[in-house]
């Protein structure tokens, strides 16, 4: 089991806002990989807890060959680009780019006078040249909400062999995971318990780990990537 947490990386940012980056997987940022920072797992190669500054904004930028996933925390973002212009995406809520082989620009704005909370993750596409798209999803209250991969037969996901789930325990609750998997603590805390460690999470906690039991110490929201 590895574990980084926030409290250990350096706050960084760019334009309108300032983030803590937990993944920055070396097949995309070779030599500019900071230090501690995990590489990902399957196509997953970056994660970042990120908060806006008061009507602060990212700019508008392109992004190709890239899957952007964006899970909403605190606050609101007003979502500007080429798709889905003039989409809102509040707490709870999670949108996903595919720039594929057209690309994409986007901005995403906090419109409100104090600061938000939202986390960006990326996934390097299966196969390239794939047509951009734009998904939105609501995440359940309770349980566990699939927001990224499958396979190609399905259309409520981007296909992916990499897949990015939600999961939502109440105190108490536990959900067990065999495979390697990263998981990342949103809200919350809770204990992961393999065959040889157990560690007590809290929010800001970013652990690699398998064949791990992992059981809500309070009200907890975990990000849970897989190959």
């Amino acid at each position: 089991m590895q574990v980084l947490s926030r409290a250990s990386l350096p706050l960084g940012g760019f334009a309108g806002l300032t983030e803590h980056r937990f993944v920055m997987d070396k097949r995309v940022f070779g030599h500019r990989k900071a230090p501690m920072t995990f590489d990902g797992i399957g196509n997953f190669v970056y994660l970042a807890d990120a908060q806006f500054n008061p009507k602060g904004e990212t700019h508008m930028h392109p992004h190709r060959e890239i899957d952007v996933i964006s899970i909403m925390m605190d606050g609101r973002i007003s979502h500007e680009g080429s798709l889905e212009h003039g989409q809102s995406l509040h707490a709870g809520e999670a949108q996903v780019q595919r720039a594929g082989g057209e690309g994409f620009s986007h901005n995403e704005v906090n419109p409100d006078n104090q600061k938000n909370r939202m986390l960006q993750l990326w996934v390097l596409p299966d196969e390239a040249g794939q047509r951009a798209g734009y998904k939105h999803y609501t995440i359940k209250e309770n349980g566990v909400t699939r927001i990224y991969g499958g396979d190609k037969l399905q259309t409520e996901y981007f296909d992916s062999a990499t897949t990015i789930d939600i999961v939502r325990l109440n105190t108490g609750e536990s959900i067990s995971f065999e495979e390697e998997f990263l998981a990342y603590i949103s809200k919350g805390g809770a204990e992961f318990s393999d065959p040889s460690n157990v560690f007590t999470a809290m929010e800001g906690d970013l652990l690699r780990a398998y064949q791990t039991k992992i059981t809500a110490s309070d009200d907890t929201e975990i990000v849970v990537i897989r190959q």
